[in-house]
């Protein structure tokens, strides 16, 4: 038996926020103290190391659940399913739906019981849960998934990413500029037909160090915010992160594509999570150096220049646009050996080694 996505789907937020809008903010240190550079030569050096141009965010009382489910039924349509037989919804998100204005989390109920309920599907045995997981989440769901199938307790899953990060952001952070929002999802199915599907998976945790510091819910950079509100924001300790994910996810990788007993030369397509458009591609020359070689050119599909970095959501989004639409160049057919791979709050990493 193999493990195979029948089905994709994406939503993108029709809101486009270019760097030259953060041109008025007010920028601070993690001290609290106002940054001195000029905001032109802050977010110069904000895209140069990240790569991105703007982001997507959602509008008015849209949620990350109405999100999910937009992408969650063009996965269902593709995958030519009855959503009825599906045994699992698990939807992978870090700050549940947050309502325009409010950086209140909320959760409850579950963001996966509230898709369930948009999609308007009548079947109790087909359970819905959330998985947090940082940005590794929707990975971590489709090997949750894989484990179902494998054990006999599901035929069909649906697995979907979604987060609304623009709502959780401090406009007087630079950090600020990364985050963006979106959904993506996929169906994964039983499959005895070809030998396409999940070959090997990897997954760890690391907090011994203090590594679950790395990236955090707390309060704002510019002083007089954060004496007079008890509002939280996404926060990360960026050069920290950088360091750990060179050092560690390489290594991951590695030991997730040996478990396949591929040949590295095959693999043609690597997915990773959408963080830094610099330590991504420093991540991937590591990994092949692991290997003596060279990273092929056209190895690393991207879209962190236009969308931003939307967490859980950007490696299905991805992949929902390379396999649909040739993105950028990048395009994928029936054989091709690729990688899910993803690092985040946790600080958790964890990959996939896949057949199309």
């Amino acid at each position: 038996m193999n493990f195979k996505i029948t089905g994709t789907g994406s939503c993108i937020p029709d809101i486009t926020k270019k760097n030259t809008e953060f041109l008025n903010n007010s920028f601070f240190d993690n001290d609290g103290n106002q940054i001195q550079s000029s905001n032109p030569d802050i977010i110069e050096k904000f895209q140069s190391i990240t790569g991105i141009d703007e982001r997507k965010y959602v509008s008015g009382e849209v949620k990350s659940s109405d999100l999910a489910a937009i992408a969650a039924k063009k996965a269902i349509k593709d995958s030519n399913i009855n959503q009825e037989t599906l045994d699992y919804i698990i939807v992978a998100h870090n700050f549940g739906d947050i309502s325009c204005n409010s950086s209140q989390i909320d959760t409850l109920p579950s963001l996966s019981s509230r898709v369930k309920t948009i999609l308007k599907i009548k079947n109790p045995k087909c359970v819905a849960y959330d998985i947090i997981c940082g940005c590794p989440g929707w990975v971590e769901g489709v090997i949750q998934a894989k484990s179902f199938i494998k054990s006999g307790m599901a035929n069909k899953c649906l697995v979907i990413g979604s987060d609304t990060l623009s709502r959780v952001t401090d406009d007087n952070d630079r950090d600020s500029m990364i985050y963006a929002d979106g959904s993506g999802a996929i169906i994964l199915e039983s499959n005895n037909s070809d030998d396409s599907g999940i070959l090997s998976h990897n997954s760890a945790t690391y907090t011994f160090e203090g590594e679950n510091e790395f990236i955090y819910y707390g309060s704002s950079y510019n002083p007089k915010l954060s004496k007079d509100s008890n509002q939280k924001y996404i926060k990360m300790q960026g050069r920290k992160v950088y360091e750990f994910a060179l050092t560690n996810v390489p290594a991951a990788m590695k030991d997730c594509f040996d478990e396949s007993k591929c040949k590295i030369e095959n693999l043609k397509k690597i997915f990773i999570h959408q963080a830094n458009k610099k330590m991504d591609e420093a991540i991937i020359k590591r990994f092949f150096r692991l290997y003596k070689i060279s990273p092929p050119e056209d190895v690393l599909p991207m879209n962190i220049e236009e969308y931003g970095n939307s967490s859980v959501a950007t490696i299905p989004t991805l992949f929902d646009l390379v396999k649909k639409s040739d993105y950028k160049g990048h395009k994928l057919v029936k054989g091709d050996l690729i990688m899910f791979a993803s690092v985040g709050a946790g600080m958790n990493i964890n990959a996939i080694t896949y057949q199309i």
